[in-house]
């Protein structure tokens, strides 16, 4: 008799994640007093009060439904469509902004729309890595291939090689986490091509997801360039918990770009797949508050120096460090081979970092910007330390 509460299924997603890498790190030793946390991309200040006041705005109903059961709440669908016209250029209509909670569920809802267990999607390496988890648990197929480590641009000959008649989606994440790469609408046109061609030749539509929760976290006067600019078929998976620096705040979308054929039919799919999911619509006043939460982000210039002044530090030290285009992460090379033993040589520092396994890229680890000045400040004689010690051995 099996003994075990807990069903294969379940057991097998845990087993995945490799976040469990950092999970004792991330809820234990980085919150001792003093701590310099540059694990996740969670806040180290307080929140913008602009974010606040638009809650709390929100917050007090003006009618008996105000905090009935909502799918999609018509403002702030427009809001949504708003915005990603001004930011993408692209006319996107408001019934096509399917409004999730987080960026999670958008591409849960992506993938289980157009793909049956068996299917296959194809992502790069080093990842968000939460991405096999999301394929295994909708009973598909992950694929992965690796991009090119000294640019960190997208493989594309590895992408065409990978996909076979088994392939149904291939996932993008520009501006990347953890890389900040921001690939080029060159690259992205190639991308478009070679799953054009591939689709015709399996007699089956590749689609793409592009996951681009940090669309609006660009540097140095950069256009950032979505893959639906040159691929219809294409859906765009977004999240408003980077913009705003508020993670827990869980509301985001998948949206469908004016030129996917077949709209309608995959907008009800999409509805009817939030629900059985366990009501994936975002709660309702977030929804009511999004039209003010359109109109600011978190601070893009702080993000910045605080990048150029790691970059540059870390770049002066003898680290091998790749300044991003986007995001709020640095993508560090380890000074020795084990990233995993580096990241805990700098926990005994008190500096957490994750390490480039997490991300199934060994040799690296990952900053989060997210950290407040003074931690940023705090770290750089841990950082010299570390390296001096790995230069001595």
């Amino acid at each position: 008799m099996d003994a075990s509460p807990v069903s294969r299924r379940a057991v097998g997603i845990g087993g995945l994640l490799s976040l469990r890498l950092a999970k004792d790190v991330y809820y234990t030793d980085r919150a001792v007093p003093g701590a310099i946390d540059f694990t996740f991309g969670n806040p180290h200040e307080m929140a913008q009060s602009a974010y606040v006041d638009a809650l709390r705005d929100a917050l007090p109903p003006q009618d008996k439904d105000w905090f009935a059961y909502k799918e999609y709440v018509p403002r702030a669908q427009e809001a949504a469509a708003a915005a990603l016209d001004r930011v993408l250029g692209i006319p996107f209509l408001p019934e096509d902004v399917l409004l999730t909670t987080g960026g999670f569920a958008a591409i849960a809802v992506a993938m289980k729309v157009v793909a049956d267990p068996g299917d296959e999607v194809i992502y790069s390496l080093p990842p968000w890595f939460f991405y096999e988890g999301l394929a295994v648990e909708a009973g598909l197929t992950p694929v992965r291939v690796r991009v090119d480590l000294d640019t960190f641009d997208l493989d594309l000959a590895a992408i065409a090689a990978a996909i076979t008649p088994r392939t149904r989606i291939v996932i993008v994440n520009s501006p990347n986490n953890p890389t900040g790469k921001i690939y080029r609408p060159e690259t992205l046109q190639r991308l478009a091509a070679l799953l054009d061609q591939a689709s015709a030749r399996n007699g089956r539509r590749i689609y793409l997801i592009s996951d681009e929760p940090y669309n609006r976290i660009v540097f140095d006067g950069l256009r950032f360039h979505s893959p639906v600019e040159f691929y219809p078929h294409s859906f765009l998976a977004y999240s408003y918990g980077k913009t705003h620096l508020a993670p827990g705040q869980r509301m985001g979308y998948v949206a469908l770009p004016p030129t996917m054929p077949d709209r309608p039919a995959i907008r009800e799919a999409i509805t009817d797949l939030q629900a059985v999911l366990g009501w994936t619509f975002p709660n309702a006043v977030l929804q009511y508050a999004l039209p003010r939460l359109e109109q600011f982000s978190i601070d893009i210039d702080h993000l910045r120096r605080k990048r150029d002044l790691l970059v540059d530090a870390l770049s002066g030290m003898g680290y091998g460090v790749y300044p991003p285009e986007g995001t709020f992460y640095l993508f560090v090379r380890s000074p020795i081979p084990d990233d995993r033993v580096f990241a805990a040589q700098l926990a005994e520092s008190g500096i957490f970092v994750l390490p480039g396994a997490v991300f199934e890229t060994p040799g690296f680890f990952r900053i989060s910007l997210t950290a407040n000045d003074d931690m940023v400040e705090r770290s750089l004689t841990g950082f010299a330390a570390a390296i001096g010690r790995a230069d001595a051995a």
